[in-house]
């Protein structure tokens, strides 16, 4: 095994890393306390809390909608990315010579090129697929709101478990959709790897840093700390 096939490894092997493993800390563990998502799961579940109280839900109807058009937008996206790197398979040989005019070196033999565009064909194609099970997921939710019973028409108890259904479903379809976000963050350090592969072990560096500040450094996180501490725990026991 060269020394540039092992490097090459390394950095997949870290990408994948990187990629995937920002799920479970910021959808589950606190280190350093609750993520930007986690605090935002919160406020899912005292939006069911308070749609649950109102009789007319014009309002959260509206907010559905709009979560459905931003998740449809995304796959929409993801799908022609897709699309534009089978094209891009056609360019090949093109690549390789833009590659050779450059002033610093890139690996650029042709099959190496396919092979990376295959990768991120990939990539995308995971959004899409994250993207798509969100829409879906938002309007299994859309639907368990309208089953939420009006207040005045069914006990505490029965009320309370539509609306848990309601806000698992609408948190789980939160999950989906920024699975599929990050899947498109992670791509754009993943065009590193067609300049080589310490580009590649940088640019996705960066990129797992600039997520992991937005979850936890951000001034979004800071605002709902804020308004957490100031009226009422975080989530529910």
């Amino acid at each position: 095994m060269t020394d540039q096939l092992l490097l090459d490894l390394v950095a997949c092997l870290w990408f994948v890393v990187a990629w995937h493993g920002v799920d479970p800390v910021v959808d589950r563990m606190r280190w350093g306390g609750p993520s930007l998502t986690m605090l935002m799961d919160a406020h899912r579940r005292r939006w069911m809390d308070v749609m649950r109280a109102r009789n007319l839900r014009m309002v959260d109807t509206a907010i559905m909608a709009s979560l459905q058009n931003g998740t449809a937008f995304f796959a929409s996206s993801s799908l022609i990315a897709l699309g534009g790197s089978f094209a891009l398979l056609n360019q090949t040989d093109r690549m390789v010579e833009i590659f050779h005019d450059l002033p610093f070196h890139v690996a650029s033999a042709k099959t190496v090129l396919e092979a990376k565009i295959l990768g991120l064909a990939a990539i995308y194609a995971f959004a899409f697929f994250k993207f798509g099970w969100s829409y879906r997921l938002f309007n299994y939710s859309a639907i368990l709101i309208g089953a939420v019973p009006e207040p005045d028409e069914a006990d505490p108890a029965e009320m309370e478990r539509a609306t848990d259904r309601a806000a698992d479903m609408q948190i789980d379809a939160g999950h989906h959709f920024h699975s599929g976000l990050r899947a498109l963050f992670f791509s754009v350090g993943f065009f590193g790897w067609f300049v080589n592969a310490w580009v590649f072990l940088a640019s996705t560096t960066f990129i797992l840093g600039v997520l992991m500040r937005r979850q936890y450094l951000s001034r979004a996180r800071a605002a709902l700390l804020d308004e957490a501490a100031a009226k009422r725990p975080i989530s529910r026991p």
